[in-house]
């Protein structure tokens, strides 16, 4: 089926012309000055009140101010070096994803067709701040687009890849409490941000606070280059998190989730306000969009797709992790698949089970619960598993605390350094941050996982090591040497891949009897997807049906 979709726009590219309008710059409307970027050293550059700082636990805080040209040439000119880093590795895992030329050359085509109408979906502040900072975007790349259309298409990356290959690089979770489900009554929200293109890609983080010169200052937390949301509050107290749904194949993209976001982080005060704008942009993922409000008191979860829209609300706690609970999305096909054959039904079990046990929680309870990689009852599933609410992969974690306009950042490595505290009254107190540093370190930050610091810890890391070996030479067919790669299941016991690329390794040696022991051990362990559960006995299928084969043939 996939082929065959892939195959009807190919002949509609190349039959019948390339069917996509020119992507033109908007003509720039709002005053602007050129930034002067003093660089002080290596981890501080400013220009005026803008700047950029990285903190002792490695974030960058990027402090940003003006209309939306200036903030997008601010935020280019500060970000650059990241900016350019973040994008070339973006481009470098789609070259290891489509390593073919010519397919890499039908695919620029299609993402410009696919793309045809993306900026009449953008509202013109984000077309100009996309054009600012398009100003500092690589020249490298230009063979792929020219500049502003590259920004946009960057920003929509996430849609695109999630709706048309179903992409499921997020595995997030999500939960806010209020009333009696915390200590002083107050709202509090946590998610982790499970999204994996790569470990390099993951180490330079950017928290952006942004005083905007139309709309509400806010922060979010993303990479440089990202004036989209995926995660942030704004100083009225209103919070933003995305947890990605189970989508169908559209036609054309609408407008980005994460451009979404930030609309309604810029521009809604509370509850009402972000549902309204919401219900104005036209998607073309299934997202659902986990909308916390000081003024409120409360959180609810906004679930959009291409066809439905719904609001789900529940006294005292909404949980979210990536199906769809609302009444207009009960019988959804494609969301009851989801539900039964992927990890999402397990990792929300596993919040309902948490908060039996911790009925009243606080932010240091949350950052426990974020960094849990047990499964329900505590089972050990193996460090890395998707069906754990930390799947030690996540790009990020946060944690709100809206009437106090508290949030916790994640850091390094995963959700287990140091959750950096940050006080957004102290931050937007003033329009000017003539220190030009990093944001103080306070006692309200958590502190790091003790697991960080443990054998398994390190073991995991090898283990890490060894499943990506394994997973390249079984990509690119080249020799496995057994003796290298066999200690891979001691060092993560109970996870099901170890087993299974174990035993894919031993597959490729010719070795089927120690092939199937190994499949048939990955099946005795918590297996995220049925596909992927599905899979493997049909690998075991084949190899007994062999063997019974070779039994009859000896008789």
């Amino acid at each position: 089926m996939k082929k065959l979709l892939l195959l009807t726009f190919y002949l509609l590219l190349t039959s019948c012309g390339i069917f996509y309008k020119k992507i033109t710059p908007p003509e720039v409307t709002y005053p602007y000055q050129k930034p002067q970027i003093t660089a002080l050293n290596d981890t501080l550059r400013y220009f005026q009140d803008n700047y950029i700082a990285k903190n002792q636990q490695g974030l960058w805080e990027l402090y940003l101010s003006g209309n939306p040209y200036q903030l997008g040439l601010n935020s280019g000119a500060l970000t650059e070096p990241l900016y350019h880093r973040q994008d070339s590795l973006l481009f470098v895992k789609l070259n290891q994803f489509v390593p073919s030329q010519r397919k890499q050359r039908f695919l620029r085509k299609f993402v410009k067709w696919f793309n045809r109408d993306i900026n009449n979906c953008v509202i013109p502040p984000f077309r100009q701040e996309l054009w600012g900072q398009a100003q500092y975007s690589d020249t490298i790349f230009n063979y792929i687009a020219p500049a502003y259309q590259r920004t946009l298409y960057l920003h929509s990356a996430h849609d695109l890849g999630h709706a048309l290959q179903d992409l499921m690089l997020v595995g997030c979770s999500s939960l806010a409490v209020w009333g009696d489900k915390t200590e002083d009554g107050q709202l509090l929200i946590g998610r982790n941000f499970d999204f994996y293109l790569s470990d390099d890609f993951a180490t330079e983080k950017v928290v952006r606070f942004v005083r905007p010169e139309e709309g509400i200052p806010f922060m979010s937390y993303a990479w440089g280059g990202m004036i989209g949301v995926l995660s942030g509050m704004n100083l009225e107290g209103l919070t933003v998190t995305i947890n990605a749904g189970k989508s169908s194949i559209p036609l054309k993209a609408h407008t980005p989730i994460s451009l979404l976001c930030r609309e309604i982080l810029q521009y809604a005060k509370n509850i009402d306000e972000a549902i309204a704008i919401a219900k104005k942009r036209k998607v073309f993922v299934s997202e659902a969009i986990m909308v916390g409000s000081a003024t409120d008191g409360k959180a609810v979860i906004i679930e959009v797709s291409p066809k439905k829209f719904g609001v789900y609300e529940a006294p005292n706690a909404v949980l979210c992790a990536n199906h769809f609970q609302s009444e207009v999305y009960k019988k959804d096909k494609k969301n009851l698949k989801q539900i039964r054959t992927s990890h999402s039904a397990y990792r929300y079990a596993k919040m309902q089970e948490f908060l039996t046990e911790e009925p009243k929680l606080n932010p240091f309870k949350i950052a426990t619960l974020l960094r849990s990689t047990e499964g329900l009852h505590a089972d050990s599933i193996g460090y890395g598993n998707e069906k754990a609410l930390n799947q030690l992969l996540a790009h990020h974690a946060v944690i709100f605390k809206p009437q106090e306009r508290l949030v916790w950042v994640s850091t390094a490595p995963y959700q287990l350094g140091t959750f950096v505290a940050y006080d957004l009254k102290q931050i937007f107190a003033t329009k000017a941050y003539p220190s030009h540093s990093p944001y103080p370190q306070t006692s309200l930050n958590i502190p790091p996982d003790p697991f960080m610091y443990t054998q398994a810890f390190k073991d995991y890391e090898a283990y890490r090591v060894l499943e990506q070996q394994i997973e390249t030479h079984l990509r690119e067919h080249t020799p496995i040497v057994i003796d290298e790669v066999k200690p891979i299941t001691s060092l993560n016991p109970h996870y099901w891949k170890a087993y299974y690329l174990l035993g894919r390794a031993y597959q490729t040696q010719g070795n089927k009897e120690t092939a199937h022991q190994l499949f048939q051990k990955a099946l005795q362990c918590e297996i995220p997807y049925s596909e992927e559960r599905e899979k493997i006995q049909k690998l075991v299928k084949k190899i007994s049906n062999v063997n019974q084969g070779l039994r009859n043939d000896c008789l």
